[in-house]
């Protein structure tokens, strides 16, 4: 039998379809994402809720069995813990950034991810030290992104809050990326446990909401109330409610399919492709939600995300592995 590693090798169509489903819902997630953030200030809640679609789109598939349950032991649970405590607090910055500050702004500051994932890469066993071109490639990321928060007449502007729940965010997927590739490979591996990519994505969304949870109690639960009805008074309840239940089916939707055309080609393409999909999502988010664009915004952007792409193709390229001495 073929290795898991990549899932059956669908064919060009079928991994075109992968593509444009994962662009469309991903783009489609942050303009719900941002209409229902605007509408209700309980943002913990907004990310909480999102997760919830998935996990009732999860039930259904299992109890219909149109997918097989996961088969996992307690131990294999508790390695996935640490992974979905890094996606809860990915998913949770990515939200209130895009809640307190443009979408546009929150993709720049995302596409600082790589200089967080080759720091992590770094400190955190095993080491994974990268080709000298792919750290030259965080220069101008690190740059554009610095380019992009000058003002033209104002000097450095920064939605700081803004840029610290995006940066947590960064950091998160740096550590889960880090943490993940080994316990979901080996899940992955054993045929018995009934985890490929969609099943991995599944099981990763129930441990994110259940980590969410505590932070809704501790940060909104005394003002949930107070802001839901004042959201509703202002903006009406089916448009608050399908707002959350749209963003948060995208967000489901366009997690699985990336999930799988990551398992279907490899991290490479994987890596490319998320670059070139925060253009799309700016470009969106600027049209939909009219967030200004200057100048320096849009340089700085171009050469962040293009130093996101070259950083993408450098840190994979291996060394040229050298002969074995007998």
């Amino acid at each position: 039998m073929a290795a898991p590693a990549k899932e059956n090798s669908p064919s060009p169509a079928k991994l075109a379809m992968l593509v444009v489903a994962w662009y469309a819902g991903n783009t489609f997630y942050n303009v719900f994402n941002k209409k229902a953030t605007n509408m209700i200030h309980a943002h913990w809640f907004v990310a909480c809720a999102q997760l919830v679609v998935g996990i009732v789109w999860s039930l259904v598939m299992w109890g219909t069995g149109m997918r097989k349950k996961p088969n996992l032991t307690s131990k294999d649970i508790a390695n996935c813990i640490p992974i979905g405590m890094c996606a809860c607090l990915g998913h949770a910055g990515s939200v209130l950034a895009s809640a307190v500050g443009a979408v546009s702004f929150a993709q720049i500051v995302k596409a600082c991810e790589p200089a967080f994932a080759a720091v992590v890469g770094l400190l955190v066993r095993p080491v994974d030290i990268k080709p000298m071109l792919a750290y030259a490639m965080l220069i101008p990321i690190v740059g554009g992104v610095g380019l992009a928060c000058v003002k033209e007449g104002k000097g450095i502007d920064i939605n700081v809050t803004a840029f610290m729940w995006a940066s947590m965010a960064n950091i998160a997927a740096a550590f889960k990326g880090k943490l993940g590739s080994g316990v979901t490979k080996e899940l992955k591996g054993n045929p018995e446990k009934n985890m490929d990519s969609a099943n991995v994505y599944a099981v990763m969304n129930i441990i994110s909401f259940l980590c969410t949870v505590p932070f809704v109690v501790v940060q909104e639960l005394p003002t949930l109330d107070v802001e839901w009805n004042k959201a509703v008074e202002e903006h009406g309840f089916q448009p608050l409610v399908m707002n959350i239940a749209l963003s948060g089916l995208f967000f489901y939707i366009y997690n699985e399919f990336a999930f799988a055309f990551t398992a279907a080609v490899g991290a490479v393409t994987s890596s490319v492709l998320n670059t070139a999909k925060r253009v799309i999502i700016i470009v969106v988010s600027t049209i939909v939600f009219q967030e200004p664009m200057e100048r320096n915004t849009v340089l700085g952007s171009a050469i962040a995300i293009g130093g996101t792409f070259g950083y993408s193709l450098a840190s994979k390229k291996k060394s040229a592995p050298k002969a074995k001495k007998e």
